[in-house]
């Protein structure tokens, strides 16, 4: 539920029935940066886009959760296929892989790419519900 949803509830102003109305969608997005340590491409990435990431319209559909390929792949997503090259960024939603992006060349490049990823996911997910109107 979002924050200014639990105050509002808290104060009283909101029946507690209704409270279920108001939590988000559960469409938990993100950004997985499989890293190594000593990986030039990453380093390059920390200093094109990292500092600007999060507060990009990418960042906020997809935040960026930066994992150590020497720990292996994040028991709580389903990959399509090993990550062996860092960095490589997967697309997740909801616990699936939905996109990859392997190696880093550019910002330009990785903005490009990102960009059509999610055009893809969503694109995806707007003919999933429209199969499902009646």
């Amino acid at each position: 539920m979002r924050p200014s949803a639990v105050l509002m509830l808290a104060a009283g102003l909101i029946p507690a029935g209704l409270s279920v109305f108001l939590a988000p969608a559960a469409s938990a997005r993100e950004l997985l940066m499989f890293e190594r340590k000593g990986c030039a491409y990453c380093l390059k990435f920390d200093h094109d886009v990292a500092p600007i990431y999060e507060k990009t319209d990418e960042g906020q559909r997809a935040p960026l959760r930066r994992v150590d390929l020497s720990n292996g792949a994040p028991s709580d997503v389903v990959l399509a296929a090993p990550v062996r090259f860092t960095p490589t960024f997967v697309l997740v939603d909801e616990g699936r892989e939905v996109g990859r992006i392997t190696g880093y060349a550019s910002d330009e490049a990785f903005w490009g790419l990102l960009g059509s990823m999610q055009n893809t996911m969503r694109d995806t997910i707007q003919d999933r519900m429209a199969g499902a109107r009646p």
